[in-house]
């Protein structure tokens, strides 16, 4: 049942939003380009609006959203019991999990940074 409501969810945000670069265009891309913003995404001057805003709101869009958004509805973790064992990407491409990497008794120490 939560897996059809997220559908219903994102396949409406997504109709709506395609609908919206549509009819206005100039309007939606400031709004992405504020999102940008946020997400500190406009800092990269490589990174121009070209390469990745007409991206949001098409087919694969909606199909990464909504891998996404099922998929955590696998991850719950609660203080005090065991991690949940997350996919993650190496930096050489390769799909492992999180507990792969703990060795022996020692903690799993986690570093999150960014490439900015």
């Amino acid at each position: 049942l939560q897996k059809i409501l997220i559908l219903l969810h994102v396949t409406m945000c997504v109709i709506v939003g395609k609908t919206l670069m549509i009819l206005f265009p100039n309007a939606m891309k400031r709004y992405i380009l504020k999102q940008g913003e946020k997400s500190r995404m406009n800092t990269n001057p490589k990174f121009s609006y070209e390469n990745w805003g007409p991206t949001f709101f098409s087919f694969e869009y909606l199909l990464f959203v909504l891998k996404v958004k099922w998929k955590r509805l696998e991850d719950e973790a609660y203080e005090g019991h065991p991690a949940p064992n997350t996919p993650v990407v190496t930096v050489n491409g390769e799909v492992r999990h999180l507990l792969d990497f703990m060795r022996d008794n020692r903690p799993l120490i986690l570093n999150f940074g960014s490439c900015t």
